[in-house]
């Protein structure tokens, strides 16, 4: 048998007003509860998709953008962010050498954090390569 809780005992698990969490059932962030009213229960999904939610709020997103990750089927159809007046966005730049800098934005290329580290390394070793073979001329 499976863990279920009440609403009282989700939103203390969470440390979410009960409140907090009817509004994500609301926007469809969260699945409606098994069963209604007091019969109402919440198993690990709704615990697992709550802390979740928690978390990316932790992160600084949205909850427009939360729910684009959420409706995404996988990572790779992630819908990039729109980019306009106003936007912030966050790179990661690289510095190769002296005049050569590579610079990403992971969220935009779909890329990441270890990703975007193994691009890196495969940057810097190719460019050593290149580096390498010129001064063997």
């Amino acid at each position: 048998m499976t863990d279920t809780y009440s609403l009282d005992e989700l939103a203390a698990l969470v440390e979410l007003p009960k409140r907090t969490v009817r509004y994500y059932i609301q926007l469809g962030l969260v699945d409606r509860p098994d069963g209604i009213a007091k019969g109402a229960r919440y198993g690990p999904r709704h615990l697992e998709r709550l802390l979740l939610i928690r978390k990316w709020q932790h992160a600084g997103l949205s909850l427009e953008r939360i729910r684009e990750l959420i409706e995404a089927p996988d990572e790779d159809a992630i819908p990039p962010r729109p980019r306009g007046r106003g936007s912030v966005e966050v790179w990661s730049r690289l510095v190769v050498d002296d005049g050569v800098e590579v610079a990403i934005e992971p969220g935009r290329a779909g890329l990441g954090p270890e990703a975007v580290r193994e691009l890196f390394r495969r940057v810097m070793a190719a460019y050593d390569d290149i580096r390498k073979d010129k001064n063997d001329d």
